[in-house]
């Protein structure tokens, strides 16, 4: 069954409750409202093929809630966990892979930020590595349910004085990647990103338990994306330095079309190609 409700902790303030009432209905879901997550497990006498997953909202945001046994901790979008503090430590996030792959340099008092579109931003980690080592990051993600997670992530990271400074430089879009890079491609050459990102969802074909749970969880609600072929045209149409393309290793090319350069590492690689001017 698909995602079709968001349930929220009764013990959260009225405004915060109707505040979560007003983005179930954008987001076409069901409220409910509960004293404890544990409420969320169906009993011996009930049907087991209720909802797998929910949206929930406690005190801590807002998080993908697996409905399983034993119930695990809601999945957020978390900017200040412990995992990004640890690869924005390392040398200040600038040797990381997806950093060096879209030509961000660590930034210099009084000049230009480089401006990077993250066409796929999927759970935003590879758009904060870029925005925290210095570019301008402006992030898409076509699902509604993706989408409301990055607004909840970073409204707490704008709220957070540790991590204020790099929230501020990551924008989201709520449209479509599709419909921002056709707007992008209307504009002059100036006031286009000079990098497209692009981290389509590849198809999974391991059943595996140990796919990790962020990653089951957002496959269920996202799926493949199967516009990802229509994504690296229009990218090549919009950026005005580089595109670049996250790959398993051995994955076909995206499209078809052959990479000007490859940056291979253990299990993925990013291509490379140069702008349709």
């Amino acid at each position: 069954m698909g995602l079709t409700r968001l349930c929220v902790d009764a013990a959260l303030t009225l405004e915060r409750q109707q505040l979560a009432q007003a983005l179930a209905v954008q987001l076409g879901l069901s409220l409910a409202l509960l004293t404890d997550r544990r409420e969320l497990l169906p009993s011996r006498h009930e049907r087991q093929d209720t909802d797998a997953l929910v949206l929930w909202l406690d005190a801590q945001g807002l998080g993908l809630q697996a409905i399983e046994k034993p119930l695990p901790a809601p999945v957020r979008v978390d900017f200040a966990s412990d995992a990004l503090r640890w690869r924005t430590a390392q040398g200040g996030g600038g040797g990381e892979a997806v950093v060096k792959a879209c030509g961000v340099k660590p930034h210099m008092t009084g000049s230009a930020r480089l401006r990077v579109l993250d066409a796929t931003a999927g759970w935003g980690r590879d758009s904060w590595l870029l925005a925290h080592v210095g570019a301008d990051v402006q992030s898409c993600e076509r699902s509604p349910i993706v989408q409301a997670l990055l607004r909840d992530g970073l409204s707490r990271a704008l709220a957070n004085p540790e991590t204020c400074a790099t929230a501020s430089r990551l924008q989201l879009h709520a449209g479509s990647a599709q419909s921002v890079l056709m707007q992008l491609r209307e504009l002059p050459s100036q006031d286009r990103p000079e990098t497209v990102y692009l981290d389509p969802m590849f198809p999974h074909r391991d059943k595996s338990a140990l796919v990790k749970l962020d990653m089951r969880l957002f496959r269920q609600v996202v799926g493949s994306d199967d516009d990802a072929d229509e994504l690296l045209l229009l990218a090549r149409q919009v950026a005005t330095r580089r595109i670049v393309v996250k790959r398993p290793r051995h994955a076909p090319d995206l499209a078809g079309v052959a990479p000007h350069q490859r940056m291979e590492g253990q299990s993925n690689r990013f291509d490379l190609y140069a702008p349709l001017l």
